[in-house]
Protein backbone atom coordinates (compact mmCIF):
# COMPACT_ATOMS: atom_id res chain seq x y z
CA UNK A 1 0.00 0.00 0.00
CA UNK A 2 3.31 2.50 -0.12
CA UNK A 3 1.49 4.05 -3.74
CA UNK A 4 -1.24 5.17 -1.23
CA UNK A 5 1.10 6.95 0.84
CA UNK A 6 3.17 8.53 -2.46
CA UNK A 7 -0.57 9.56 -3.62
CA UNK A 8 -1.63 11.51 0.04
CA UNK A 9 1.61 12.75 0.46
CA UNK A 10 0.84 16.85 0.54
CA UNK A 11 4.24 17.38 -1.13
CA UNK A 12 3.17 15.42 -4.25
CA UNK A 13 0.06 17.85 -4.35
CA UNK A 14 1.88 20.68 -3.77
CA UNK A 15 2.22 23.31 -7.17
CA UNK A 16 5.29 25.12 -6.10
CA UNK A 17 7.06 21.50 -6.13
CA UNK A 18 8.61 20.68 -9.39
CA UNK A 19 6.67 17.29 -10.89
CA UNK A 20 3.77 17.22 -8.58
CA UNK A 21 0.71 15.45 -9.62
CA UNK A 22 -1.46 18.71 -10.85
CA UNK A 23 1.11 20.15 -12.88
CA UNK A 24 1.56 16.53 -14.62
CA UNK A 25 -2.26 15.89 -14.99
CA UNK A 26 -2.49 18.75 -16.54
CA UNK A 27 0.06 18.20 -19.26
CA UNK A 28 -1.07 15.06 -19.68
CA UNK A 29 -4.76 16.29 -20.33
CA UNK A 30 -2.92 19.09 -22.88
CA UNK A 31 -1.67 15.79 -25.04
CA UNK A 32 -4.73 14.03 -24.71
CA UNK A 33 -6.91 17.21 -25.80
CA UNK A 34 -4.29 18.74 -29.10
CA UNK A 35 -4.14 14.84 -30.19
CA UNK A 36 -8.38 14.27 -30.70
CA UNK A 37 -9.01 17.62 -31.55
CA UNK A 38 -6.33 16.74 -34.58
CA UNK A 39 -7.43 13.41 -35.01
CA UNK A 40 -11.27 14.41 -34.55
CA UNK A 41 -10.75 16.89 -37.67
CA UNK A 42 -9.32 14.70 -39.79
CA UNK A 43 -10.94 11.35 -39.29
CA UNK A 44 -14.84 13.14 -39.01
CA UNK A 45 -15.08 14.97 -42.48
CA UNK A 46 -13.18 11.07 -44.00
CA UNK A 47 -15.78 9.16 -42.12
CA UNK A 48 -18.52 11.21 -43.17
CA UNK A 49 -17.45 11.30 -46.50
CA UNK A 50 -16.68 7.31 -47.06
CA UNK A 51 -20.18 6.67 -45.05
CA UNK A 52 -22.45 9.57 -47.26
CA UNK A 53 -20.79 8.15 -50.95
CA UNK A 54 -19.69 4.86 -50.38
CA UNK A 55 -17.02 5.20 -52.07
CA UNK A 56 -13.60 3.99 -50.59
CA UNK A 57 -15.23 1.80 -47.61
CA UNK A 58 -12.04 -0.49 -47.70
CA UNK A 59 -9.77 2.22 -46.23
CA UNK A 60 -12.50 2.83 -43.11
CA UNK A 61 -12.34 -0.95 -42.62
CA UNK A 62 -8.11 -1.56 -43.16
CA UNK A 63 -8.00 1.75 -41.13
CA UNK A 64 -9.01 -0.12 -38.09
CA UNK A 65 -7.16 -3.28 -38.44
CA UNK A 66 -3.97 -1.07 -38.82
CA UNK A 67 -5.04 1.23 -35.87
CA UNK A 68 -5.15 -2.31 -33.47
CA UNK A 69 -1.74 -3.65 -34.43
CA UNK A 70 0.42 -0.55 -34.57
CA UNK A 71 2.20 -0.18 -32.03
CA UNK A 72 2.49 3.35 -30.44
CA UNK A 73 6.16 3.62 -28.69
CA UNK A 74 7.91 2.04 -31.97
CA UNK A 75 6.46 4.61 -34.14
CA UNK A 76 7.46 7.36 -31.64
CA UNK A 77 10.72 6.12 -31.94
CA UNK A 78 11.04 5.97 -35.63
CA UNK A 79 9.18 9.44 -35.77
CA UNK A 80 12.20 10.63 -33.09
CA UNK A 81 14.86 9.21 -35.11
CA UNK A 82 13.40 10.95 -38.19
CA UNK A 83 12.07 14.39 -36.99
CA UNK A 84 13.72 14.38 -33.45
CA UNK A 85 13.23 15.05 -29.90
CA UNK A 86 9.85 17.53 -29.46
CA UNK A 87 5.89 17.48 -29.24
CA UNK A 88 5.65 16.84 -32.57
CA UNK A 89 6.66 13.06 -33.18
CA UNK A 90 4.50 12.42 -29.87
CA UNK A 91 1.26 14.26 -31.17
CA UNK A 92 1.62 12.67 -35.06
CA UNK A 93 1.84 9.16 -33.10
CA UNK A 94 -1.03 9.57 -30.85
CA UNK A 95 -2.90 11.02 -33.92
CA UNK A 96 -2.30 7.64 -35.59
CA UNK A 97 -3.75 5.82 -32.94
CA UNK A 98 -7.04 7.61 -32.13
CA UNK A 99 -7.46 8.45 -36.16
CA UNK A 100 -9.13 4.30 -36.60
CA UNK A 101 -11.53 4.05 -34.09
CA UNK A 102 -13.05 7.78 -34.96
CA UNK A 103 -13.01 6.78 -38.69
CA UNK A 104 -14.55 3.47 -38.63
CA UNK A 105 -17.15 4.51 -35.77
CA UNK A 106 -17.94 7.54 -38.23
CA UNK A 107 -17.95 5.53 -41.40
CA UNK A 108 -20.64 3.01 -39.17
CA UNK A 109 -22.63 5.74 -38.31
CA UNK A 110 -23.76 6.78 -41.54
CA UNK A 111 -24.13 3.36 -42.90
CA UNK A 112 -26.00 1.73 -40.49
CA UNK A 113 -29.17 4.32 -41.44
CA UNK A 114 -32.43 2.97 -42.79
CA UNK A 115 -32.10 3.88 -46.45
CA UNK A 116 -36.40 4.53 -46.00
CA UNK A 117 -35.09 7.91 -44.08
CA UNK A 118 -32.91 9.30 -46.76
CA UNK A 119 -35.18 8.02 -49.28
CA UNK A 120 -38.02 9.77 -47.19
CA UNK A 121 -35.33 13.42 -46.84
CA UNK A 122 -34.77 12.86 -50.86
CA UNK A 123 -38.57 13.13 -51.25
CA UNK A 124 -39.35 16.08 -49.09
CA UNK A 125 -36.56 17.76 -51.76
CA UNK A 126 -33.64 18.05 -49.41
CA UNK A 127 -30.26 18.56 -51.17
CA UNK A 128 -27.13 16.01 -50.59
CA UNK A 129 -25.57 18.31 -48.45
CA UNK A 130 -29.22 18.86 -46.38
CA UNK A 131 -29.68 15.25 -46.13
CA UNK A 132 -25.75 14.68 -44.39
CA UNK A 133 -26.05 17.59 -41.87
CA UNK A 134 -29.93 16.73 -40.97
CA UNK A 135 -30.47 13.65 -41.72
CA UNK A 136 -27.25 11.06 -41.28
CA UNK A 137 -25.40 13.02 -38.78
CA UNK A 138 -27.82 13.33 -36.57
CA UNK A 139 -29.02 9.26 -36.80
CA UNK A 140 -25.18 8.25 -36.49
CA UNK A 141 -24.18 10.58 -33.93
CA UNK A 142 -24.03 7.82 -30.94
CA UNK A 143 -22.21 5.89 -32.82
CA UNK A 144 -19.88 8.78 -33.86
CA UNK A 145 -19.56 10.05 -30.41
CA UNK A 146 -18.95 6.57 -28.97
CA UNK A 147 -15.47 6.34 -31.52
CA UNK A 148 -14.48 9.53 -30.07
CA UNK A 149 -14.87 7.75 -26.59
CA UNK A 150 -13.03 4.95 -27.94
CA UNK A 151 -10.28 7.49 -28.97
CA UNK A 152 -10.30 9.00 -25.77
CA UNK A 153 -9.42 6.09 -23.88
CA UNK A 154 -6.44 5.05 -25.82
CA UNK A 155 -5.09 8.10 -26.00
CA UNK A 156 -5.19 8.95 -22.56
CA UNK A 157 -3.95 5.96 -21.69
CA UNK A 158 -1.10 5.35 -23.79
CA UNK A 159 0.25 8.90 -23.48
CA UNK A 160 2.50 8.12 -21.25
CA UNK A 161 4.81 6.95 -23.75
CA UNK A 162 5.56 10.55 -24.36
CA UNK A 163 8.08 10.52 -21.10
CA UNK A 164 9.62 8.45 -23.07
CA UNK A 165 11.21 11.01 -25.79
CA UNK A 166 11.68 13.66 -22.54
CA UNK A 167 8.24 15.17 -22.36
CA UNK A 168 5.79 15.38 -19.22
CA UNK A 169 2.53 14.02 -18.46
CA UNK A 170 1.52 10.90 -15.75
CA UNK A 171 4.44 8.69 -17.70
CA UNK A 172 7.23 10.50 -15.89
CA UNK A 173 5.93 8.87 -12.87
CA UNK A 174 6.20 5.72 -14.54
CA UNK A 175 9.56 6.31 -16.24
CA UNK A 176 11.03 7.98 -13.29
CA UNK A 177 9.35 5.89 -10.97
CA UNK A 178 11.36 2.89 -12.72
CA UNK A 179 14.38 4.36 -13.52
CA UNK A 180 14.96 4.75 -9.55
CA UNK A 181 13.29 1.54 -8.59
CA UNK A 182 9.92 3.67 -6.49
CA UNK A 183 7.18 1.09 -7.24
CA UNK A 184 5.37 2.84 -5.44
CA UNK A 185 5.56 5.94 -8.08
CA UNK A 186 4.79 3.43 -10.94
CA UNK A 187 1.82 2.46 -9.02
CA UNK A 188 0.40 5.73 -8.19
CA UNK A 189 1.06 6.81 -11.83
CA UNK A 190 -0.94 3.69 -12.84
CA UNK A 191 -3.55 4.53 -10.72
CA UNK A 192 -3.83 8.44 -11.33
CA UNK A 193 -3.72 7.20 -15.27
CA UNK A 194 -6.75 5.08 -15.02
CA UNK A 195 -8.87 7.22 -12.44
CA UNK A 196 -8.42 10.01 -15.05
CA UNK A 197 -9.33 7.74 -17.90
CA UNK A 198 -12.82 6.83 -16.02
CA UNK A 199 -13.20 10.55 -15.10
CA UNK A 200 -13.23 11.34 -18.73
CA UNK A 201 -15.46 8.66 -19.69
CA UNK A 202 -17.75 9.65 -17.49
CA UNK A 203 -17.80 12.90 -19.12
CA UNK A 204 -17.87 12.07 -22.71
CA UNK A 205 -21.12 9.48 -21.61
CA UNK A 206 -22.84 12.79 -20.14
CA UNK A 207 -22.07 15.13 -23.35
CA UNK A 208 -23.46 12.25 -25.28
CA UNK A 209 -26.80 12.13 -23.90
CA UNK A 210 -26.91 15.78 -23.64
CA UNK A 211 -26.12 16.19 -27.58
CA UNK A 212 -27.77 13.04 -28.84
CA UNK A 213 -31.36 13.58 -29.25
CA UNK A 214 -33.94 11.47 -27.02
CA UNK A 215 -35.53 9.72 -30.12
CA UNK A 216 -32.06 8.92 -31.29
CA UNK A 217 -30.92 6.97 -27.98
CA UNK A 218 -34.04 5.29 -27.39
CA UNK A 219 -34.87 7.80 -24.41
CA UNK A 220 -38.00 8.80 -25.19
CA UNK A 221 -38.85 5.38 -25.99
CA UNK A 222 -37.82 4.15 -22.90
CA UNK A 223 -39.80 7.06 -20.94
CA UNK A 224 -43.13 6.51 -23.00
CA UNK A 225 -43.13 2.74 -21.84
CA UNK A 226 -42.12 3.37 -17.87
CA UNK A 227 -45.51 5.87 -17.75
CA UNK A 228 -47.84 4.43 -15.68
CA UNK A 229 -51.17 3.58 -18.19
CA UNK A 230 -53.88 5.90 -18.05
CA UNK A 231 -57.09 4.96 -16.58
CA UNK A 232 -59.75 4.01 -18.90
CA UNK A 233 -62.98 5.31 -18.88
CA UNK A 234 -66.05 2.93 -20.14
CA UNK A 235 -69.08 3.55 -21.90
CA UNK A 236 -71.83 4.47 -19.71
CA UNK A 237 -74.61 2.29 -19.55
CA UNK A 238 -78.03 3.34 -18.97
CA UNK A 239 -80.43 1.53 -16.97
CA UNK A 240 -84.40 1.00 -17.83
CA UNK A 241 -86.52 1.17 -14.88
Amino acid sequence: MDYLEYLLDPEHWDLAVNGNIPSLVVEHLYYTVLTLVIAALIAIPVGLYIGHTGKFSFVAINAGNAGRSLPTLGLIILLVTVIGFGLLPVVIALVVLAIPPILTSTYAGLRAINPASVDAAKGMGMRPIQILFRVEIPMALPLILSGLRSATLQVVSTATVASYVGLGGLGRLLVDGLALNQYDRVIAGAVVVALLAIILDLIASGLQRLVVSPGVSGRALTRTSNKPPSPSVGPATATAG
